[in-house]
C-alpha cells in the first residue's frame, strides 16, 4: 500500500533549480505571429520574464540579427533584466550558438525552460538539441507563437513526444509560488498575476479590494 507524504513532486519547478531561455521575442517575428494574439503574447512573455526575474531565475535572452533585421527584445522583457545582455545570434538553432551554449554551462542548470518565436523553428530546433543531450526540457506553451496554429501545434506536439514539457505561463509563474504562505514572494506573484494575469489577475483584484472591504467591516 502506497503511502502519501506532503511533499512536492521533483518535477515542479522552483526558482533556483532551473535557466529559463527567452528567445527571438522581436518584432519583424512578431509580425508573422498568427497562432496567437500579440497582446496576449506579450502579455504572457511579460509574466514569465517578472517571474523569473522575481524567483532569481537564471535567464538568458538571445536574439537573432537583432539590429540588421528583427528589431528589439520585447521591452516587457528586457525591463525585467535591467542590465542585462542579450546573446545575439546568426543560428536558427539557439543551441548551435557558442555563445549561448558558453552561459548555459556557465549557469549550470540540467533543467531548462524555453519560450519565444516561433514555436517550429527557434524553439523546436533548441529544445530537441537539448533534450538529445540529456537535459530536462520544458517548453511555456503560450510564450511562443508561430505563423500559424498548425505550425505552433506540430511544434508542441513533437516536442512532447520527444519528452519535452508543456506548461503556460500562469502556470510558471503560480508553479514557483505553490504556497501563499511563502508570503516573502506573495506580493511579488499577485503583483504580476494582477498586471498579467487577465481574468484571474482581475479576480485577484476584486477579492482585495471588494471581498476584503467586506469582511473589513464584518469584523468591526
Amino acid at each position: 500500500m502506497l503511502t502519501a507524504t506532503a511533499k512536492p513532486a521533483k518535477s515542479l519547478l522552483n526558482g533556483p533549480d532551473h535557466t529559463l531561455i527567452m528567445i527571438d521575442f522581436q518584432s519583424q517575428m512578431a509580425f508573422a505571429t498568427k497562432s496567437i494574439d500579440i497582446v496576449a503574447l506579450r502579455n504572457n512573455a511579460a509574466m514569465v520574464a517578472k517571474a523569473a526575474a522575481g524567483f532569481k531565475v537564471p535567464t538568458i535572452l538571445t536574439t537573432a540579427a537583432e539590429k540588421t533585421f528583427s528589431g528589439p527584445m520585447f521591452s516587457e522583457i528586457t525591463d525585467a533584466f535591467p542590465g542585462q545582455a542579450l546573446i545575439d545570434r546568426t543560428t536558427m538553432n539557439t543551441w548551435e550558438d557558442e555563445a549561448v551554449i558558453r552561459e548555459v554551462n556557465r549557469i549550470g542548470k540540467q533543467r531548462l525552460v524555453f519560450s519565444g518565436l516561433w514555436t517550429s523553428v527557434c524553439i523546436v530546433d533548441p529544445v530537441l538539441s537539448a533534450l538529445e543531450q540529456g537535459f530536462e526540457v520544458y517548453v511555456i506553451a503560450d510564450a511562443c507563437g508561430d505563423v500559424s496554429g498548425e505550425a505552433h501545434e506540430r511544434a508542441m506536439a513533437r516536442m512532447v513526444q520527444a519528452g519535452a514539457r508543456p506548461m503556460t505561463a500562469l502556470q510558471y509563474l503560480l508553479e514557483l509560488q505553490r504556497d501563499w504562505a511563502r508570503l516573502e514572494t506573495y506580493d511579488l506573484t499577485t503583483g504580476i498575476a494582477k498586471k498579467y494575469g487577465g481574468a484571474y489577475g482581475l479576480g485577484i483584484i476584486y477579492a482585495k479590494v471588494v471581498l476584503g472591504e467586506q469582511a473589513k467591516e464584518a469584523a468591526e
